[in-house]
């Protein structure tokens, strides 16, 4: 199954679906099952940012408890969009190939990745939390991990 690294907490707000869209700097022709692998770097700062800090706080995560290096979810990677930000009119666009999409700045996405013009939103659906995460070796850009097949 293909996999993809994300720090955290990232990975866990995805794995708890309060987070739908993963920010990259590059696109993705991939489609299909991929699993969410929360890296071992928790950045601290970032789970003090109120929007992150509220959702994980809403499932009883805390910097403190995150799951690191381990496969949390799994997911469909549906779409893959280019970002185009409107920032004065307070609207992110993102654009595929065969879809558009937008929301405003003020949804809690918009906290929880980077959505500079020219970078890439990649649209997850049907995550499902692992029960218990399984510990894995994370690596760069997609990659195939040889875990449990679900």
């Amino acid at each position: 199954m293909k996999a993809i690294t994300i720090l955290q907490p990232w990975a866990t707000l995805i794995a708890l679906n309060e987070k739908k869209f993963e920010t990259r700097s590059w696109p993705t022709k991939y489609r299909g099952p991929i699993a969410i692998h929360a890296g071992k770097k928790i950045d601290k700062e970032a789970c003090e940012v109120p929007e992150i800090k509220a959702a994980l706080a809403r499932h009883g995560y805390t910097a403190d408890n995150l799951p690191a290096g381990a496969v949390v979810a799994i997911a469909g990677l549906k779409e893959c969009f280019k970002v185009r930000c409107d920032l004065l009119g307070g609207v992110i666009a993102l654009e595929s190939e065969t879809r558009k999409t937008h929301f405003n700045t003020l949804d809690k996405e918009y906290a929880f990745g980077w959505y500079g013009s020219g970078r890439y939103a990649w649209e997850l659906r049907d995550v499902k939390q692992l029960p218990e995460p399984i510990p894995a070796k994370g690596q760069q850009r997609i990659w195939n991990w040889e875990g449990v097949q679900l």
